[in-house]
């Protein structure tokens, strides 16, 4: 093992110590997997086979044994489980939150060290898994650590995409996309589960028995494999698992006549349509493959979870004697996350009538009493649609189940209900429109659960009082808020130690890492001058090392004793990066008119923007290359220097916002008012005591009451305002701020190079037409924007003020726990209890 090695303790036997937390045993353990696990060729030690070949497995070894005493535990108990489904999930490194939550942080960075290497580097060689996109993902990642954290009996299921959404390079051109390459050598955390297989069918027809019963037959037959990841829990024994489904073909569906004829492609048809599955997150829709290739996805995910849940119902109750149907929803719930997953719906219908011979009303009685449905969006492009042709091609049985839901949904309503069959097109799942028949997903979801929820105050409001209002007349008591939640491990713990350590110092307790609203004690000490000091000290170490990434990564320096202000979260036109980038146009251009004595007054700040927009997203695109072409001009201004500079923060993912949010101090959160539905993002940074500049728009308006309304830098229009705003636009009331119109003109002038962003700024002007009449009031928002943005200036040269607003803001953060949110959800929709691995 000489390799790379720096100072090996050749005193570490290679002897297998899989559970022993002293430092010498867990050298010895790396040492023996770095020998007798290998991945790689012998005698290299350098930090990749450090990370791959030997301390994952090491880690592994713990986190296997408390997976193995979870489950038998769980068996033994048999309590009620939650099964979270959801196309996405942004786990962020493994390595560092499984020795965080095992305690055992400090001992393995001494055990490397003993081997001659920096847990640091060793840290640095994981890829994230591209598993997801945006806050959907983070929150299933965030609230799979707060399940197993309070010991609930949980799984969640998801899709192993091997490419991801995209890896996101910036290049001249702007943004390019390449393949995500997190499995180009393999994911030491997954435990493949040969054992657990189940066939998943698409195509094919529907053929009616002598019995009267229905059956679905023919078409194409893939298998999903189950991938297992561990999910430990903080400080406990219980560790859940992330079931991830990959698609297979078997060696039967392999055509060895056609194969050794030569036409190879036609022989592995099947074996390429499976992995076409499992390839890429959202995968284009703008052709008819594409949309058969989501739908496919869609339905594999909800078909294999739902065929593995009913095996393990099954065998758990059939240990008691003959299993009882009735005790399904006992024994089970179902949470979709958004309405990726609703073909849960109609596939567990199936499920119960076609395989496991239940009437319709038994059926309906179980799966409704069985699903709930998380809604994360009012946007109407975002709410799905499906195209009935695509669907009846696709699933036929599954478009019986729907047409029945539907007109069952529709007599139903006609006789309770006879004032609202006016509102029945709206309402329905299907609408018959003649052109383009659809399937409304959310609708289905609404019908068929028990619960839905909005996932913070606002947004729920939204949905009852405007999305789903004929539902809320009908159903009362079916919708709920769930305000979103973040993990403080993960999200401060971890990911910030020197300010973790000062707020355990100051409070005298590390308790507030699962009770988080202890922070607010910290409110007594909020003028404390040495915890002023602390806190800045701390700051500035966080600042420093994002300055190096920056460095590293952009090649931009950057200094940290400007102020870092942080707009970091998926591109679209509704989050309004356009309205930061203007704003920091306008600073650039009033900086440049400026003498040298003035410009001493200003307060210098460094912008970064993050984020990736969808590849085929046009506007979101050229807002990145925007960003790019600012920060060109302004980094490279001798005289400006000083005072402001942009940076594109490339590829965002969990392990750059890991770095990015302890080191920033203003972050944006400026959508129009009542377009995201709570963002998460925005709780990560108070708790990690940024301040905030943003609108009252999803958890933002929560943040602001916990914070104080003075910690908090708020503009821009209502949500109740924006329809309003929008009907005068259209009848040409609008004025422009003077200060916009510049900023526009600027660019327009050349300023920033030759790109043509007149269809991007267009987008901003005119007052009605597709792509026109800035339907997201950037223009509105501008002027109250920029003043935001000198009262941020302001506050931002008096340090002691500064400094006890960032105080307050983590102080003010409690209520922002996924572990707040998860029992929640255990409590009112679940109605699932703590299980505890004794």
């Amino acid at each position: 093992m000489e390799g790379g090695a720096k100072s090996n303790d050749v005193s570490a036997a290679p002897i297998a110590q899989p559970l022993s937390e002293v430092s010498t045993d867990i050298a010895s353990n790396i040492k023996y997997h770095a020998q007798y696990t290998p991945h790689f060729s012998p005698f290299k030690f350098e930090p990749l086979q450090a990370y791959y070949a030997a301390t994952a497995d090491s880690v592994r070894d713990r986190l296997i044994k408390q997976w193995n005493d979870t489950y038998l535990h769980y068996d033994k108990v048999n309590p009620k489980q939650t099964y979270y489904l959801s196309m996405e999930y942004l786990q962020g490194r493994a390595l560092t939150n499984a020795i965080g939550n095992l305690d055992i942080h400090n001992a393995y960075a001494d055990a490397l060290n003993k081997l001659g290497q920096q847990l640091e580097e060793v840290v640095e060689q994981e890829k994230d898994a591209a598993l997801g996109n945006g806050g959907l993902g983070r929150l299933a990642s965030c609230f799979l650590d707060s399940m197993a954290t309070l010991n609930l009996p949980a799984w969640g299921y998801g899709l192993r995409y091997r490419y991801g959404l995209f890896k996101q390079l910036i290049t001249k051109a702007g943004q390019e996309e390449v393949p995500e390459d997190w499995l180009e050598k393999f994911s030491p955390w997954e435990i493949v589960r040969h054992d657990v297989v189940f066939p998943i069918s698409f195509f094919g027809h529907v053929e009616v028995l002598p019995s009267g019963s229905r059956k679905w037959v023919g078409g194409e037959v893939l298998q999903a494999l189950a991938y297992d990841v561990p999910i430990p829990g903080y400080r406990t024994k219980n560790t859940n698992s992330l079931r991830l489904w990959e698609a297979k073909a078997s060696s039967e569906d392999f055509n060895l006549f056609l194969f050794n004829d030569g036409q190879y492609d036609a022989a592995a048809q099947l074996h390429s349509r499976a992995q076409q599955i499992c390839a890429v997150l959202y995968p284009g829709d703008a052709t008819e493959n594409g949309k058969l290739l989501r739908l496919k996805q869609q339905f594999f995910l909800c078909s294999a979870s739902l065929q593995d849940i009913i095996a393990r119902f099954k065998e758990r109750e059939d240990g008691k004697g003959a299993h009882q149907w009735s005790e399904f929803p006992k024994k089970v719930a179902i949470q979709l996350n958004d309405t990726h997953p609703t073909l849960t719906i109609p596939e567990l219908m199936r499920l119960l009538m076609d395989d496991e011979g239940l009437g319709w009303d038994e059926s309906w009685n179980i799966t409704t009493r069985t699903i709930a449905y998380t809604n994360h969006t009012v946007l109407p492009e975002a709410l799905e649609k499906w195209s009935q042709t695509v669907m009846w091609k696709l699933l036929p049985r599954h478009m019986e189940i729907i047409e029945e839901i539907d007109k069952r949904f529709v007599a139903t309503i006609i006789s309770e209900r006879p004032d609202l069959e006016n509102k029945m097109p709206s309402m329905r799942i299907l609408d018959h429109n003649a052109t383009k028949p659809v399937v409304h997903m959310a609708n289905l979801c609404v019908v068929s659960s028990h619960t839905v929820n909005g996932v913070a105050q606002l947004h729920s409001d939204i949905l009852k009082a405007e999305l789903f209002a004929d539902y809320v007349s009908v159903w009362p008591t079916k919708f709920q808020n769930k305000t979103n939640g973040i993990t403080p491990r993960r999200w401060i713990r971890f990911c910030s130690p020197e300010l973790s350590h000062i707020i355990t110092k100051w409070l005298k307790t590390d308790q507030w890492v699962t009770n988080l609203e202890l922070l607010a004690n910290l409110r007594e000490f909020a003028d404390n001058s040495e915890l002023h000091a602390e806190w800045e000290s701390a700051k500035m170490a966080n600042k420093q090392r994002l300055a190096q990434y920056i460095l590293r990564v952009t090649g931009v320096s950057i200094d940290p004793n400007t102020l870092f202000d942080i707009q970091v979260k998926r591109i679209h036109e509704y989050k309004r990066q356009l309205l930061n980038i203007l704003g920091v146009i306008y600073r650039y251009k009033k900086l440049k008119g400026m003498s040298p004595e003035e410009r001493k007054n200003t307060t210098p700040r460094t912008v970064m923007i993050g984020g990736k927009a969808f590849a085929t997203y046009t506007n979101a695109k050229r807002i990145v290359k925007l960003v790019t072409d600012v920060g060109d001009v302004v980094n490279s201004d001798p005289d400006i220097n000083d005072y402001l500079k942009v940076v594109f923060v490339p590829n965002y993912n969990v392990s750059v916002a890991e770095m990015l949010i302890p080191g920033s101090e203003l972050s944006q959160h400026i959508s129009t008012a009542g377009m995201e539905a709570s963002g998460t993002s925005n709780m990560k940074f108070a708790l990690n005591g940024c301040l905030i500049i943003g609108t009252l728009d999803g958890a933002n308006v929560e943040i602001r009451e916990e914070i104080g309304e003075d910690n908090f830098f708020l503009f821009g229009a209502t949500a109740d305002e924006v329809p309003q705003l929008r009907k005068d636009r259209e009848n040409g009331l609008f004025k422009p701020d003077p200060r916009f119109e510049e900023a526009k003109q600027f660019i327009r002038s050349g300023a920033f190079g030759t790109y043509d962003y007149n269809p991007l700024l267009e987008s901003l002007e005119g007052n009605s037409g597709y792509g026109r009449g800035d339907y997201f009031l950037v223009g509105h928002d501008f002027p109250s924007y920029m003043d935001a943005q000198a009262r941020v200036d302001e506050a931002y040269k008096d340090r002691k003020r500064w400094i006890k607003m960032s105080i307050l803001s983590t102080c003010g953060s409690g209520k922002f726990s996924s572990d707040r949110t998860i029992s929640q959800y255990a409590k009112e929709i679940w109605n699932i209890a703590e299980c505890r691995v004794p």
